[in-house]
């Protein structure tokens, strides 16, 4: 039991940092609680109530990023907490088997956003902000860009595996921000989508607390730690080595989900 908690603090550190520098944390929490021996769905669950302590310790790291942004931040977290009920209770009512196969192709999905997250977002962003300058396509690009927060809510209540990489995106083309800004934004509400979707979980399907206590230790510090990475370290190399693991770890969780 030693060891579990030891592995389980160890793996939910380095989640953390993943969560507050890429966005992928679950790439290493979600396969760290199947390897203790949790059933998919549960594992899930289990590492979606985990998460909240990294977003509380990545929110913490990134205060002073934040300072100016709340009014705005607000109005996304609340966008992203209707997307987390959405999701989890999809979630909830989906059949197990049927969760197992799909999660293969959201680690895929999770890994090529990160390759492609870095490309050409710069242009996209300039093509927006020239169409705002229009009122009628300014009001279509908010509305989409709310329907978007949205979608990524329900994401991250439902699996969660990209999430960051979707919100990362869509700020970046959205907002004028730079880019530790939008990573301090999307660490908030990446923590509002998994904070809403544990409140159903609570009342809805069983979480493995035992679990959640060693993996929340460690992705609290691997939060607070990832945001001061992210000030120093070169986020193309990290993205490219991170999205090799999601494609390996894609592959295996196919394999076993088909054959």
């Amino acid at each position: 039991m030693v060891l579990t908690i030891l592995f389980l603090i160890g793996a939910g550190f380095l989640a953390g940092i993943l969560a507050s520098t890429a966005g992928l944390a679950s790439l290493v929490s979600y396969p760290a609680l199947l390897a203790v021996g949790l059933p998919p769905v549960i594992a899930n669950v289990t590492n979606t109530t985990s998460l909240i302590f990294t977003g509380i310790g990545s929110t913490v790291s990134s205060l002073r990023e934040l300072r100016g942004h709340w009014r705005q931040l607000t109005l996304y977290v609340s966008l992203a907490l209707v997307g987390g009920i959405i999701g989890s209770l999809a979630l909830i009512l989906a059949p197990e088997s049927s969760f197992e196969k799909i999660v293969p192709f959201l680690i895929f999905l999770a890994g090529a956003l990160l390759i492609s997250s870095g490309r050409r977002t710069g242009d996209t962003a300039q093509r927006i902000k020239a169409a705002k300058m229009h009122p009628k396509k300014h009001a279509i690009i908010q509305v989409a860009s709310y329907f978007g927060i949205l979608f990524v809510g329900a994401y991250g209540g439902y699996f969660g595996a990209g999430a960051g990489i979707l919100i990362l995106s869509l700020l970046s083309i959205i907002t004028d921000d730079d880019f530790l800004v939008v990573n301090a934004m999307k660490n908030v509400i990446g923590f509002a989508s998994n904070l809403i979707a544990t409140i159903v979980f609570i009342f809805r399907t069983r979480i493995a607390w035992h679990f959640v206590i060693p993996m929340g230790i460690g992705l609290f510090i691997g939060g607070y730690v990832g945001p001061i990475i992210v000030r120093h370290i070169n986020i193309t190399i990290l993205r490219a080595l991170i999205a090799l693991a999601a494609f390996g770890l894609g592959i295996t969780l196919f394999i076993k989900a088909y054959f």
